[in-house]
């Protein structure tokens, strides 16, 4: 069974794409003519391109960025939505870019709404993106809420940037200090270990785990490089599927200090996302929906997917969120006033920032905590892995005196 996108014509004059499975694309297209469809085009569904040494191609986050912001100014001008795509998709320096604009750009033509067009890339675009620009083109006001979605892009960027640089040196400094030990095992203690095989007395103890350990690592290195590369890519396998990731991501919020960040981030992520909607005019229950398939830590996600169905039987927003035990009581207290005076986008925007500035402070906090612990830890390390080479050295040197 091979799976297809259909684009077809309902009875109420809607044009919509759908997706289905059968066996070839004529037997669909019977299938779909039986049960009083129009059917336009029936295509093979196209996955994400692939590239070489395991990487994915995927949208670059700042491509996709500027994207939106040079269609939210075409719009703004009166270009029209076809036109501003034609456009667009020209401009694009991008392939992979250029080539999924292009399956938009004819989704459009053929009378595909814009939000179902995006939504079709078989997963390229957030699933918010998608609710944005539905909620656009139901209020008819699709500049407006481009205008939301951009200002929501700009500020996860600027929050996912300030952590990455305030790990990065961190992360080089355990690399540098990693490649350093490296070299000592396999360069430096070997050569050590041949001026010690004539030595008449007995080595001491650290000195012949370090010897054993580096002589075992350089003769072995021929197997345990294919051996470290296997074990990485069934890593990286395992952790694309649901089980892994759910693993990794519980994981990332036990780390001390580190975990908070995560936590905060998962959660800035869904409130900010929930506020976008809500301000885009999108009803909280599909908002809700939406938001939390926004989150990108499992752990985190897996409870929010909970709150919908709850604020759909009548529950207020705050008390379902409270139920899933991840929110502070401070940002609680907050929605439950947002709720009360009919404020609920403002204040969900004030508790993203809140979260925000909590994710600044912790990250100052484990940065100036990592560094000197790093290079406590890495010096230690070198020169116990030194003193234990020139041992001997002293031994002999205080014999002879």
């Amino acid at each position: 069974m091979t799976e297809f996108i259909a684009r077809v014509g309902t009875a109420e004059g809607a044009v919509v794409l759908e997706r289905h499975r059968s066996a070839t694309a004529d037997s669909l297209r019977r299938e779909l003519e039986a049960r009083g469809l129009h059917v336009f085009q029936v295509n093979a569904a196209r996955g994400r391109l692939r590239i070489p040494m395991f990487r994915r191609e995927r949208l670059s986050s700042l491509d996709f960025l500027v994207f939106n912001q040079q269609l939210a100014t075409l719009l703004r001008a009166g270009i029209p939505v076809l036109q501003s795509l034609e456009l667009l998709q020209r401009s694009q320096t991008s392939a992979y870019f250029r080539e999924v604009l292009s399956r938009v750009l004819d989704d459009v033509k053929s009378g595909v709404a814009l939000s179902d067009s995006f939504a079709a890339q078989a997963g390229l675009f957030p699933r918010l993106y998608s609710a944005t620009l539905l909620a656009g083109e139901r209020s008819g006001d699709l500049v407006a809420v481009l205008d939301r979605y951009i200002t929501y892009q700009q500020m996860m960027e600027a929050v996912r940037r300030r952590v990455t640089t305030a790990l990065t040196y961190p992360a080089v400094l355990l690399a540098l200090a990693f490649g350093l030990v490296i070299v000592l095992m396999t360069y430096v203690i070997p050569r050590f270990a041949e001026f010690y095989i004539g030595f008449a007395g007995e080595l001491p103890w650290a000195t012949e785990v370090v010897m054993g350990l580096a002589n075992g690592l350089r003769h072995n290195l021929v197997f345990i490089a294919p051996s470290l590369l296997i074990a990485v890519v069934a890593l990286r396998r395992w952790m694309r599927t649901d089980s892994g990731r759910l693993f990794v991501d519980k994981v990332q919020l036990k780390i001390p200090f580190i975990g908070k960040i995560f936590h905060f981030f998962s959660l800035s992520q869904f409130v900010r996302s929930l506020a976008t909607l809500i301000a885009g005019g999108t009803p909280l229950v599909n908002a809700l929906e939406v938001a939390t398939s926004t989150v990108t830590n499992m752990a985190i996600c897996t409870p929010l997917g909970r709150v919908a169905p709850r604020v759909r039987e009548g529950q207020a927003l705050w008390s379902s969120l409270k139920a899933t035990g991840l929110f502070p009581d401070l940002s609680l207290a907050m929605v439950q006033v947002g709720e009360a005076t009919g404020a609920l986008e403002g204040m969900l925007f004030n508790v993203s920032r809140f979260y925000d500035e909590s994710i600044e402070v912790r990250l100052g906090q484990v940065v100036s905590l990592i560094e000197p612990l790093v290079l406590v830890l890495m010096g230690g390390i070198i020169a116990g892995l030194l003193m234990s080479i020139y041992l001997p050295m002293f031994t002999m040197l205080q014999k002879a005196q």
